[in-house]
């Protein structure tokens, strides 16, 4: 039994943690660690597993709320982490909860509002690969360079800690979108997503905590110890927001899908933004060929989605 906000030791066995918190067993898993070496304590990782206790005291004290420190963090073993991390998220986790939307929605009983919940997510996981597909190409090769003893003059990790957002914030929209607008086809998958969903937020924001505690600290402190030797292209920078689905839309026309989602009538729509019920007509329906959105539901979901509007705002 581990003392609460004790931090974790070289002592304490790995089925300590897992008991203490079961969500080490995706940390485990990610630094490649048998469950047959259950029993054994932190400090034997090395000779038993090839993985760095003290790297891997660092993740699990963080990712656990509890005090760590980066002090003997090897940086090849928190990268293997991280990559692993990445494979999990494209390749595992998000394509299955993608296939669980398709089960759990029914998108017979408003096709627009489901169709707009998939795009939504598609566009979602688009922005997740890309931004860890930046990591991987550029970060992490920079990484492997320090490794070998070169350093790049044209980029540092100064520069992706500066441009390094957390992805995990618009799946909140998507779980209040679920929760309280789709007819579900199966409750019981709906639920089952709505679960996933959560604790894929929750991952997400801890492998971001990672980088951004663990990773970004360590590898200062070793570009700090090499002299540039080697002038390449700065790393690109990467945008943590996938291009909105509204960027055809003009300033007008999001007023109105807001108006709309706000459960507000034409001609209130006309009355507080100072236009005629027709030029309200006119823009409603051609929002509607440029989203092929045609229902209030749909519009409401994709006015949530995309921000343009609060869900305390929406009356229900």
């Amino acid at each position: 039994m581990i003392e609460a906000n004790r931090p974790y030791a070289l002592e304490d066995t790995l089925s300590d943690l897992i008991c203490d918190n079961r969500q080490l067993l995706m940390a485990i898993s990610r630094f490649g660690i048998p469950l047959s070496l259950a029993g054994r304590p932190v400090s034997e990782l090395g000779e038993c597993a090839g993985v760095n206790p003290h790297t891997f005291l660092a993740v699990a004290n963080l990712t656990s709320g509890r005090e760590y420190s980066v002090d003997g963090v090897d940086l090849a073993s928190l990268v293997g982490y991280l990559k692993r991390a990445h494979a999990y998220f494209l390749d595992f986790f998000l394509p299955g909860i993608r296939r669980k939307l398709l089960d759990a929605i029914d998108f017979g009983a408003d096709p627009d509002l489901a169709s707009g919940v998939l795009r939504f997510f598609d566009d979602y996981f688009g922005e997740v690969r890309r931004h860890m597909g930046y990591e991987n190409d550029n970060l992490f090769a920079y990484v492997d360079r320090l490794l070998a003893g070169e350093r790049d003059a044209g980029y540092a990790v100064g520069i992706f800690a500066a441009h390094h957002d957390a992805v995990s914030h618009k799946l909140r929209r998507l779980k209040d979108v679920l929760m309280r607008y789709c007819p579900p086809g199966n409750a019981d998958l709906l639920n089952s997503v709505l679960f996933d969903i959560i604790n894929c937020e929750d991952d997400l924001e801890c492998h971001c905590r990672v980088e951004d505690n663990i990773l970004v600290p360590v590898v200062a402190r070793v570009e700090s110890s090499i002299v540039p030797t080697a002038c390449s292209q700065p790393g690109k920078t990467v945008d943590s927001d996938s291009p909105e689905a509204d960027i055809s839309l003009g300033r007008r026309e999001r007023e109105i899908i807001a108006a709309v989602a706000k459960g507000w009538s034409n001609k209130e729509i006309a009355d507080r933004l100072c236009i005629s019920v027709h030029t309200v007509a006119t823009h409603r329906r051609n929002i509607c060929a440029k989203l092929a959105i045609h229902s209030s539901a749909g519009l409401t979901v994709y006015a949530i989605l995309n921000g343009l509007v609060d869900l305390k705002d929406i009356d229900l």
